[in-house]
């Protein structure tokens, strides 16, 4: 279930194909291929898409495929939102799952390389944005923050 903030009611969500973003960013897939140490990739872009959130205020949620017996959804204490499939699903249905359920209420963005992924939440009412094209949109707010700390 995709959370809005009870604060601030949002409208804007950007659901973030975990893996594929890894792999499409460079630093991230350099720290992916460290073998037992795998997971620094995904602190190191949920770290990075948490000032996306703060600085935007569009909402993340990102999605893993995990190894469970049932789909898991955690919210961390900075807002971020992360599922982890289960093993008997993709990352891929799960966010079909939730662009299905919630387009109709929010303006969803999906950010996935997947093109098969990017037709099925397209055809639900998403807007698909590449992982190029959210890193360009986390440095811009990274680079925001710190005009925002000198000035």
């Amino acid at each position: 279930m995709l959370r809005p903030s009870m604060a601030d009611p949002v409208t804007q969500f950007v659901i973030v194909d975990g893996h594929s973003v890894i792999h499409a960013w460079e630093d991230l897939r350099r720290l992916h291929q460290n073998g037992p140490r795998r997971y620094l990739a995904r602190e190191a872009l949920l770290k990075r898409l948490r000032l996306y959130q703060d600085v935007t205020g569009v909402r993340v949620v990102v999605v893993f495929d995990g190894v469970g017996s049932k789909v898991t959804d955690e919210r961390e204490s900075a807002g971020v939102q992360v599922f982890y499939a289960n093993s008997g699903r993709t990352a891929d249905s799960v966010i079909e799952r939730l662009v299905a359920r919630y387009a109709c209420t929010y303006t969803i963005r999906v950010a996935t390389a997947d093109g098969m992924e990017r037709d099925t939440v397209e055809a639900f009412g998403a807007v698909c944005v590449s992982p190029q094209e959210l890193k360009f949109e986390v440095e811009r707010a990274e680079a925001d923050l710190g005009r925002r700390l000198k000035g």
